[in-house]
């Protein structure tokens, strides 16, 4: 790769969708290899949860500093330091022997992956104008569905073949080879505006109802994926009976196919909405939402032994729900004024993750835990119990999806005057 083509846009964006595919493929690398961790350590479904929380706990936190520095310091250097990190504590979890140590291989790991969302989303929002956003953040956001897919593939069946510590070990690899890439890059200049992080510039960030709708929609969405992210390959497992190698390369090659193909709608339709009026992008979102709610509903709902038609259908609802980001992604890059948009993106982190997405696996595992033992009774906590208490808890991310529909419809309703207020400041 030479320094030409790192300066153009193209260059840039596809450098920096590999960054969020590592992002995401070592975020999930846990959730794909859950099962034989939980049976070392000996850990409950509420344990396993807590370590997805706990994690976007401190994700969401060291999430406001990093925004600050994405909207006054150098973007390129402050990524490829993220990348470094997260990707030694990765391979750190490897060397994990009780559950407290992996817990805080966890904690390092989300302190680098909070630097992505914020500087990366700001880089594209000045290398793009609002007619092209969509389609260029969709392709970042690309990075949801194939990391999570590559994790579910590869660490699965390594976790099979060698062992859950080598899943770890692998997810740290490409780090070593994207710090370079990045530091290579040229940053577009802030020529459209000054970064205003002052506690004016807070003030207009919070007048916004557009952004607090938003908020309110990462919470539930993050909520259902983070939840289904955790528990679909346990899932596939208990309920159904698949191994864990298998699980896992049907997770990823249903989550890549349906994330991708709702990654690339997201884009078209964005766009093409957004041309049609103001507020089609927010539009969109809803409508795709509301589709996923019936269609997550009858997915989990399968009973055992129907593995092909529970994965197709939970996949399509997750294909719908991957069409969030790229649609309301670039709704915020279009209220914001271009000063605040790291900021923004941070801002919007916290709330959401300390809203939704850190208690998703938590609160699911819980719910999870809790139906299992009703469905024992007063016998032992069985792995047949356990199967029937996942199975009813996953039922909380249909109902969520129907819930994000009604936010991200009245969030439709106030863009409009919300971009007027910025095209004034």
């Amino acid at each position: 790769m030479n320094r030409s083509s790192a300066r153009q846009p193209s260059g840039a964006l596809v450098i920096l969708l590999l960054v969020n595919i590592l992002n995401f493929y070592d975020r999930q690398v846990l959730g794909a290899v859950v099962e034989p961790v939980r049976r070392e350590f000996g850990l409950s479904d509420t344990q396993i949860g807590a370590l997805s929380t706990v994690f976007t706990l401190v994700y969401a936190v060291a999430g406001l500093p990093l925004g600050w520095l994405a909207d006054t310091s150098s973007r390129r250097r402050l990524l490829a330091a993220g990348v470094a990190l997260w990707s030694a504590l990765t391979a750190t979890a490897a060397l994990a022997s009780s559950y407290p140590l992996l817990l805080v291989s966890r904690l390092g790991v989300a302190i680098g992956e909070a630097v992505c969302a914020p500087a990366a989303t700001s880089w594209i929002g000045d290398l793009y104008g609002p007619e092209r956003r969509s389609r260029a953040l969709a392709v970042f956001m690309l990075g949801v569905p194939v990391g999570t897919a590559l994790s579910a593939a590869v660490s699965g069946p390594s976790a099979q073949a060698f062992g859950w510590r080598s899943a770890f070990t692998l997810a740290a690899v490409p780090g070593l080879l994207l710090v370079p890439a990045l530091l290579m890059l040229r940053e577009p200049p802030r020529t459209r505006a000054k970064a205003n992080t002052s506690a004016e510039g807070i003030r207009t960030l919070l007048r916004m109802s557009t952004l607090w709708w938003i908020t309110i929609s990462g919470a539930l969405v993050n909520f259902s994926l983070y939840a289904l992210s955790s528990f679909l390959p346990a899932f596939l497992t208990r309920v159904h009976s698949l191994s864990v190698a298998r699980a896992g390369i049907w997770v990823g090659i249903g989550s890549g196919v349906a994330g991708v193909l709702g990654g690339i709608a997201a884009g078209r339709v964005g766009d093409l909405a957004f041309r049609r009026r103001p507020d089609g992008r927010m539009i969109a979102a809803t409508s795709t939402a509301a589709c996923a709610a019936p269609v997550f509903y009858f997915g989990i709902s399968q009973p055992a032994g129907q593995a092909g038609l529970a994965a197709v259908l939970i996949m399509a609802g997750y294909g719908l729900l991957n069409t969030y980001y790229g649609l309301v992604y670039s709704t915020i890059q279009d209220v914001v004024p271009p000063g605040l948009r790291g900021t923004a993106m941070a801002l919007y982190f916290v709330v959401m993750y300390l809203c939704g997405a850190s208690f998703g696996p938590l609160l699911t595992g819980r719910l999870s835990d809790a139906l299992a033992r009703t469905a024992a009774g007063t016998g032992p906590l069985t792995e047949t119990a356990r199967a029937i208490g996942l199975h009813q808890a996953m039922l909380v991310i249909p109902a969520l999806s129907l819930a994000l529909a009604f936010v991200l419809w009245g969030g439709a309703r106030s863009v409009e005057a919300d971009m007027r207020r910025v095209s004034g400041c």
